[in-house]
């Protein structure tokens, strides 16, 4: 017997203008004043801008000003890079460079909302029929329940920094969102076209990230054809599989025969990078899994686990085993991966979304009430602490707080923002509506159960991107320090030899104008080091270089008391 019983009244649909609302709530902020951050995001943007002021080999070959990329396929940059050309002139590079984060994280949510409502609307999934009537209509059911996995899909925590940066994960988990809502067509129609657009699918997310994760989502789709609709097994087979390998070929062959030595060596580079994502399952890599997969995937996981074990005499239902089916793969895939990034985690998400949507119509009222009142304290004394924060950099009260604010980042002039305090006061009055609203009215509608949680992250987000953004850019962009060093290098022609990681690489290029040795050239004039003070490792590094030279700068971020750089000038041979 199917585990739900519903009335009409529980498929209450969220307007169109509040699913939009959210979704611009949550995306917005942070892409809009602030500088490309240390990590992923600068180097992110580092290799747009690069393709954006570059040649065709810099298109085909991902590099940062001449820092070889090779775990990076082009196709998110590619993006991206086409954005600055089109409005960098207008919005600034690195603001037209996250028109492309803000499409790929729509094209997520969308795919995320179709493929739950395809699902939702299947006989399989229906409630039970009241006695009387009264049941709701199976668009109706399949609606909400697409609401509740938007819902959760803006709740969940390990999206929330990974759907801001200018990277090629903000790429890949919204092509796996495309990939399952795709896969769900291809099951329901089993149409030769939905095939055909699977494989591109496929075909785009190995030039986003490599092809293991396309694989494993391949693999998957055909285990799951074997066991329930064999008919799709060679539509899967012989177009699905060829147009993958075709739209990535063509990157690949064109890589490999039209360019020189150097990108030729960074394709055999990202082939190895790709092999490498492959090994045997260690400690190492399920106490990775484990302790961070937690939080990663919170709150999709516990509403999944409940669907599967609340469906369980339904099991082989499409909306149950389907997306199982994609997590499963996708979960082995991350226990062979031995690296310890979040990237890993990332595909994970989409199919758990989908389950999770699945397990709020059979969530008892006692466990709804305890993640509400979980999501409620828990962000609710986030959102106080954010606010107090703010306080005590604007005011110096609370003291200790201030002080600490400070420490942190030495030299930080606090500055006032209207605008910025109005949206963050309109934000927390908001969520103090949705909390008396939820706790009120006990409404019953399906997807009451994460509405908290997704409006609580996003309430957090925002005033950490309105009322923190100037002391947290302050502490993540080199902008600073690339002014510092461009003061030191002369007008002309010359280029520097270097350590710098890709953030760094890219910040000092882009803020600096610091013109650093490209593929092929010999020792330069110049020579900047970066090293940890930590390792005490400037000894080592320097006996990586012909000589060190005079000293003509050094510094660091001044939120970063282990990081140090040092600008050489090369003594004359």
């Amino acid at each position: 017997m199917k585990p739900v019983r519903l009335p009409a009244a529980a498929t209450l649909a969220l307007p169109r203008w509040g699913l939009i609302s959210l979704c611009l709530l949550y995306i917005l902020p942070g892409l809009i004043r602030r500088d490309p951050w240390k990590n992923d995001d600068a180097a992110g943007f580092g290799i747009m801008w690069t393709m954006a002021n570059g040649g065709l080999s810099d298109w085909l070959a991902p590099h940062i000003v001449g820092l070889p990329m090779p775990e990076e396929g082009p196709l998110a940059f590619w993006i991206g890079a086409i954005f600055i050309k089109l409005f960098g002139g207008l919005l600034g590079d690195e603001l037209a460079a996250r028109i492309s984060t803000i499409a790929f994280f729509l094209i997520g949510a969308l795919s995320i909302w179709y493929a739950t409502y395809l699902l939702g609307r299947r006989t399989e999934a229906q409630p039970l029929r009241l006695a009387f009537g009264g049941q709701p209509e199976p668009s109706d059911y399949g609606r909400t329940l697409a609401d509740g996995a938007l819902l959760i899909y803006l709740g969940s925590l390990g999206l929330l920094l990974q759907s801001h940066q200018t990277s090629a994960e903000a790429l890949q988990i919204s092509l796996v969102c495309v990939v399952l809502y795709l896969s769900v067509r291809l099951f329901e129609s089993m149409s030769l076209r939905t095939a055909a657009m699977l494989g591109i699918a496929l075909g785009l997310l190995i030039l986003t990230r490599g092809w293991p994760v396309p694989l494993a989502l391949w693999i998957g789709l055909l285990v799951l054809a074997m066991l329930r609709e064999k008919r799709i097994i060679l539509p899967l087979l012989l177009i699905a599989l060829p147009l993958a390998a075709l739209v990535a070929g063509s990157w690949l062959l064109a890589s490999h025969q039209l360019m020189h030595q150097t990108s030729r060596s960074s394709f055999d580079a990202w082939l190895a990078w790709n092999s490498g994502q492959f090994g045997l399952p260690s400690w190492k890599s399920l106490k990775y899994f484990f302790k961070n997969g937690i939080w990663f995937t919170w709150p999709a996981w516990p509403f999944a686990g409940w669907a599967v074990y609340a469906w369980r005499h339904q099991f082989k239902a499409p909306h149950i085993v389907l997306p199982f089916t994609v997590l499963v793969t996708l979960v082995a895939l991350a226990l062979l991966n031995q690296s310890e990034e979040e990237a890993v985690l990332l595909p994970l998400l989409p199919p758990l979304v989908i389950l999770a949507a699945f397990g709020l119509p059979t969530m008892k009222r006692g466990a709804i009430n305890a993640v509400d009142w979980f999501s409620v304290m828990t962000l609710t004394t986030s959102a106080a602490f954010i606010w107090i924060g703010w306080i005590a950099k604007q005011t110096g009260w609370p003291a200790q707080l201030a002080k600490n604010a400070f420490k942190l980042a030495p030299g930080f002039q606090p500055e006032f923002n209207l605008m910025a305090l109005l949206i963050a006061a309109s934000a927390t009055i908001g969520w103090i509506v949705l909390v008396h609203w939820r706790i009120s009215r006990h409404p019953t509608v399906l997807w009451r159960a994460v509405v908290l949680s997704s409006g609580g992250v996003i309430l957090c987000w925002l005033l950490l991107m309105t009322l923190w953004l100037p002391w947290i850019n302050y502490g993540k962009s080199y902008a600073g320090v690339a002014e510092q060093i461009a003061q030191k290098l002369p007008n002309g022609r010359y280029c520097v030899d270097t350590n710098v990681g890709p953030a760094q690489r890219a910040s000092f290029a882009y803020f600096g104008n610091v013109e650093f040795a490209k593929f092929g050239e010999g020792s330069c004039e110049f020579l900047l080091l970066q090293e940890s003070v930590a390792r005490k490792d400037r000894a080592s590094l320097l006996k990586q270089f012909d000589s060190k030279g005079k000293l003509l700068w050094e510094g660091r971020r001044p939120s970063d008391r282990d990081e140090r750089f040092r600008l050489y000038r090369r003594n004359p041979s």
